[in-house]
């Protein structure tokens, strides 16, 4: 049973052995993450000198369960731009923040401006 939604920050932190590193470890086997946050975390590793095929192979390897990004979350994203948009949050934090709320589960992230997000989430800043 899933336990939470993990964002792209948070496995970043986990894959760079960043500070919350610990806390991801151990969502990673019940956490879900969105199909948009796993394009953010290979590109980011691509971006990094990471090549694609060891980018997509990292990501693969973590024992969480990756969901399709459908219609109804590409609604509830949408639809959260006016709540988000003074704290600039892009499309693949809002896809995050979708999931979690389909879902009604907690947040990791290492994004520290969530924290002033008031959508009735549980939202987890790692560091």
């Amino acid at each position: 049973m899933a336990e939470a939604v993990l964002d792209a920050s948070a496995i970043l932190a986990f894959l760079h052995r960043e500070a919350g590193a610990e806390i991801v470890r151990e969502a990673l086997p019940h956490g879900l993450v969105c199909c948009v946050n796993a394009t953010e975390v290979i590109s980011k590793l691509v971006d990094g000198g990471v090549q694609p095929g060891e980018s997509e192979a990292r990501m693969r390897q973590l024992p969480c369960r990756l969901v399709a990004f459908d219609d109804v979350l590409a609604a509830t994203a949408g639809q959260l731009r006016a709540e988000t948009r003074h704290l600039g949050l892009s499309l693949g934090d809002r896809a995050c923040l979708a999931l979690a709320l389909a879902e009604g589960l907690a947040v990791l992230t290492a994004d520290r401006n969530w924290a002033g997000l008031d959508l009735g989430l549980d939202i987890q800043i790692i560091r």
